[in-house]
């Protein structure tokens, strides 16, 4: 079989974060006295923690506060996550099953570094990825292309040969403008709001290593 790769994003994807995300932002704001709700939450989804604060701190605090509030967003997320790890449904299942039919398997994610070394470590599979992208390695998020692009380059394949999962409108747009096969996961977002991805389940279970070698040959 020719090299194909597979890029996850992390959240939603390979970890059910939502709750912890939320709850983690709502912690951040109530620090700061500032109401927080889902409907906000939703609306930002898919975009890393300093595009965020840059959007609605960003005129108010300098970079060097934004970093720290990130950085205590991101501390409070690991501390729930420590306590409580919930791994997507499939998701050990689907990336075993990938290894062994010969994908080249990536995360592309705009989370911190100790973030995604957490979850790798949780879910048991760190040896599994041939590269993993992170926040600290871009310098824009989703839906710019960036993240998959050096992701690709890590794992020595063309944006053609290689497939990503994402949850995340934003992410489905990266994908597509990355020039890669996109598979889009709901829960966190509709079917109708990621009607622009190639191909739409419900759950990682549906995939198979054949589903997604067709689906980067078509």
């Amino acid at each position: 079989m020719p090299d194909y790769g597979v890029i996850f994003d992390l959240d939603g994807v390979l970890v059910d974060s939502y709750r912890a995300h939320f709850a983690s932002w709502r912690a951040l704001y109530g620090e700061l006295g500032i109401e927080y709700n889902e409907e906000a939450f939703a609306a930002d989804f898919g975009r890393t923690s300093r595009d965020i604060l840059c959007r609605t701190l960003g005129g108010q605090l300098s970079q060097e506060r934004i970093r720290g509030l990130d950085e205590r967003k991101e501390a409070f997320f690991r501390d729930i996550l420590r306590q409580e790890f919930p791994a997507m449904d499939g998701a050990v299942e689907l990336i075993d099953a990938l290894s062994a039919a010969g994908f080249l398997l990536a995360v592309g994610s705009s989370g911190p570094p100790e973030n995604i070394g957490l979850a790798l470590e949780r879910l048991g599979r760190a040896e599994r990825f041939a590269a993993v992208v992170t926040g600290q390695d871009v310098t824009r998020g989703k839906p710019d292309p960036q993240v998959f692009q050096i992701a690709a380059e890590r794992l020595g394949l063309p944006a053609a040969a290689c497939a990503v999962v994402e949850d995340a409108v934003h992410g489905v747009e990266a994908a597509r403008r990355a020039g890669m096969s996109s598979i889009a996961l709901t829960g966190t977002t509709t079917r109708d709001q990621l009607a622009h991805a190639d191909l739409v389940v419900d759950r990682l279970r549906e995939l198979t290593p054949g589903i997604v070698r067709r689906l980067i040959e078509s």
